[in-house]
């Protein structure tokens, strides 16, 4: 027993100035040689036990003086400062940025909130009924197809089926369904296509919707509010164009174009050289939409319009390709930590 002391006695003495985490494994832990030499204490006989004992707590305490001074000596040597090239270019500022489609996005709700549009939101799963029977949409229409629309399940009926929703219109129909008018609210989110990826397209992509129902709401209402949110989005001097268009759950419907904010209308690449551009649909709410909800068409009507916001980004920062918003670049995302 005295000749295992002795034995770890000199080889603490020859660890010189090694780390002193590696002394504590394996002298002082739970598994190293002190620990093996308490275990060994058990077996000695009785008459030796009081000097064993003594010489034990002796190295014990040899032991953790020397773990002490290992580690003042580490600590004393981690605190001198390296040294420093001044030369070198300061470290950039690490803090993240707020996301372009973020940025859009609350500019978008902040305008029309302004105008009195409450914010509104709603599931993305979401079953046949709100996101295209409500919505006036046809048994056959294409928009219900496997290669439009991605089914989470099917069910009984076509509107038992779940699905991730197309458009953030289901929530519109949410909406009136648990509120009578008046109603005047935006709704923006998340939503999903069966689409090619590609710079124009992809399979999510985020909306922004718009719906105002009361007593005596008119087309000149909707484009009065389209024109105000087209001039404190792209500029004072924006104006704005309506185009006949078709949509399953607006009558009559309108596509809308801006002014070419870049060219100011005298034609350029971002608006293939027409001076427009376009930004969103819209229209007079269907009567039959009103009536899926339990509002009579008879006393109430009103307007709704719909807008990518991807699209609207990519027009505020001459952003050419769609799927930069979803691969997270950071050289990317960056250039928008000043806005």
């Amino acid at each position: 027993m005295l000749e295992s002391i002795n034995k770890i006695r000199k080889e603490a003495e020859e660890f010189g100035s090694g780390a002193a985490e590696q002394f504590r494994l394996t002298f002082l832990s739970k598994k190293g040689k002190l620990n093996g030499l308490f275990e060994e204490f058990k077996k000695v006989s009785p008459d030796l036990k009081r000097e064993m004992g003594q010489q034990l707590n002796v190295l014990k305490n040899e032991l953790e003086a020397k773990f002490q001074q290992l580690q003042e000596n580490s600590g004393a040597q981690g605190s001198e400062a390296p040294d420093e090239d001044l030369t070198l270019p300061i470290i950039p500022d690490s803090v993240g940025s707020i996301h372009p489609l973020s940025l859009i996005r609350r500019r978008i709700v902040e305008i029309f909130s302004r105008m009195g549009f409450s914010a509104e939101d709603g599931p993305e799963i979401e079953s046949d009924w709100y996101n295209f029977s409500a919505l006036n949409f046809a048994e056959n229409h294409p928009a219900r197809e496997m290669q439009d629309t991605f089914f989470v399940q099917k069910g009984e009926t076509a509107k038992e089926d779940l699905l991730l929703r197309t458009h953030t219109s289901n929530v519109q129909i949410r909406l009136m369904d648990r509120k009578k008018p008046p109603i005047r609210s935006i709704m923006a989110g998340r939503v999903y296509r069966n689409e090619a990826i590609s710079a124009r397209a992809h399979c999510q992509f985020h909306q922004v919707e718009g719906l105002y129902v009361d007593k005596n709401v008119s087309f000149k209402d909707l484009k009065d509010t389209l024109l105000h949110f087209a001039k404190e989005m792209f500029g004072k001097d924006t104006q704005i164009r309506l185009r006949p268009s078709y949509f399953p759950f607006t009558e009559p419907s309108a596509e809308i174009d801006v002014t070419c904010f870049i060219c100011g209308g005298d034609g350029c690449n971002i608006c293939k050289h027409t001076g427009w551009v376009e930004i969103a649909g819209s229209g007079m709410v269907d009567p039959n939409v009103l009536q899926n909800c339990g509002i009579d068409p008879e006393e109430y009507t009103g307007f709704a319009f719909g807008m990518g916001i991807e699209r609207i980004t990519m027009l505020k920062y001459g952003i050419n390709d769609l799927r930069l918003f979803f691969e997270n670049e950071k050289r990317f995302l960056s250039q928008f930590s000043g806005i």
